[in-house]
């Protein structure tokens, strides 16, 4: 697929079914490129499409099922948006370190592809107002998806999910407690943490188109 040069074009892209419940038009919208008018259109829509069905399949249809629907907070960044908002301090990496994460048409530097969302679950958010623990969810979401990396926000409970062809399987948060909650090689990252997260809902692995 080209990339799109016109309202048409761009429509018919939006319109592509990642998964069950995701269309790519639910992950281009972004407040950079629309407060700056700078173009959020992936270069290579294929690659973004490829990676784009992986992380939604493999992770957000999951959590949709599981906990009644998720809301997506950013997702695909153009390089052109994510070079701006690391320049001007809106909490974006370098591209280089955004490859394959949330800049989804670019491989990353051994070649990997891969795609990131921040997301909110607000069945969980209810219980983050009462207590402000992230790591429930956290937890239940390293014992049932191949997640690749976990990052955690304090508004909402927001945290991006990112699939990766090559996942380091690290969790880390920006909310307290801060830090990495688990990574490869710490004593807590085997086994179940089933212990962490009581009274969640029976896990729903997404159904297939």
């Amino acid at each position: 697929m080209r990339t799109p040069k016109s309202v048409r074009g761009l429509e018919d892209l939006g319109r592509v079914r990642l998964s069950r419940h995701f269309f790519l038009r639910d992950f281009l919208y972004s407040e950079i490129a629309a407060t700056f008018g700078i173009r959020n259109v992936p270069d290579d829509p294929d690659l973004t499409i490829a990676a784009g069905r992986q992380l939604c399949e493999l992770l957000l249809e999951p959590l949709h099922e599981t906990f009644g629907g998720i809301a997506i907070r950013s997702a695909y960044r153009s390089p052109a948006v994510n070079e701006y908002g690391n320049r001007h301090g809106y909490n974006c990496a370098t591209n280089e370190k955004t490859y394959a994460a949330h800049i989804w048409d670019r491989r990353d530097a051994d070649g990997c592809m891969g795609a990131m969302a921040c997301v909110v679950v607000p069945w969980f958010l209810d219980r983050y107002e009462q207590d402000r623990d992230w790591r429930p969810l956290a937890w239940w979401i390293h014992d049932h998806l191949p997640y690749s990396r976990l990052q955690f926000f304090p508004k909402l409970a927001a945290f991006n999910i990112g699939w990766h062809e090559r996942p380091r399987r690290t969790i880390h948060s920006y909310a307290d407690p801060k830090g990495f909650l688990t990574k490869p090689g710490m004593a807590n990252h085997a086994g179940s943490h089933a212990a962490e997260y009581p009274g969640f809902p029976p896990f729903r692995p997404g159904r297939p188109l």
